[in-house]
């Protein structure tokens, strides 16, 4: 594999769009879902390409790393990774001509934040051909307004998580306010036991809640809370049509099998080294 990587002459987008065909004819449509999220590499020196001590996930802490944008699609049978962006880091290696091309990126790439890389992988997973009805994602991607924006422009629904203090508008768009204080003002009887999906231990299940956010039809406030520790999660969601709260609480907890496919394709594949 790692001869392969290395040594070998071939076209990685070429061969991506390849693998994209093959794993959304394999995985069909039932229940599908593209979920966006990044990952991590860490890295000695600085000659790989986009390198820079940042954040990582994969490290829990600032180390010197690369950091990858990922789209995975969901179904009910399962889940795979079909796209990927490498982030390139705005000061440290988009003013650095000499050190681009030493790494060898091309000079037609320039800097793009990560929601707007999610946004290229799925606008050409779409465009591609993947018949996946719903979008989802953690806060770095749920707070992006243009992402929400141009999802909704393609009439694609989705479940994606946002900060506490993000502020929606309830009272049919009258009202802003905390997603946090609406959860608050909650009464018990809001409150539904769902699974978010199956686990190690079988069925996940947490307390959820929804409210009608905003003007027009088919826009919600999801609110997870943890039946033990109490604890609070929120996700802003849109529908083209009418979605039940089961099967938007079915998308938000579908996120996390993306974890499954970085796990297994840096243990199967090296897709750190």
């Amino acid at each position: 594999m790692q001869r392969l990587l290395r040594y070998a002459r071939w076209d990685a987008d070429a061969v991506r769009n390849d693998i994209r065909i093959y794993a959304v004819e394999h995985l069909g449509t039932d229940g599908g879902v593209l979920i966006v999220d990044e990952t991590g590499f860490v890295k000695k020196g600085r000659a790989s390409a986009e390198v820079q001590r940042q954040c990582t996930g994969t490290a829990g802490r600032i180390e010197n790393s690369q950091v990858g944008v990922f789209l995975a699609c969901a179904t009910s049978r399962g889940r795979a990774l079909i796209d990927r962006r490498l982030y390139l880091p705005e000061h440290s290696w988009c003013t650095d001509p000499e050190r681009r091309q030493a790494a060898g990126i091309p000079g037609g790439i320039t800097f793009a934040t990560k929601p707007r890389l999610a946004w290229e992988t799925i606008a050409a997973a779409l465009d591609a051909g993947a018949a996946a009805p719903w979008v989802t994602g953690d806060e770095a991607y749920g707070q992006d307004p243009p992402l929400r924006a141009g999802l909704e422009a393609r009439g694609t629904g989705y479940a994606m998580a946002v900060a506490c203090s993000t502020r929606v508008r309830i009272n049919q768009g009258r009202t802003p306010v905390r997603a946090d204080t609406v959860a608050e003002r909650l009464p018990t009887n809001a409150w539904q036991r769902q699974s978010a999906g199956p686990g190690a231990k079988g069925p996940r299940y947490y307390a959820w809640a929804w409210i009608h956010i905003g003007a027009a039809e088919h826009r919600h406030l999801l609110v997870r809370r943890n039946r033990t520790s109490g604890e609070l999660a929120f996700y802003l969601c849109w529908s083209p049509t009418t979605a039940t709260l089961a099967e938007l609480v079915r998308v938000a907890g579908v996120r996390w099998s993306v974890e499954e496919c970085f796990q297994a394709a840096k243990g199967q594949a090296g897709l750190d080294r």
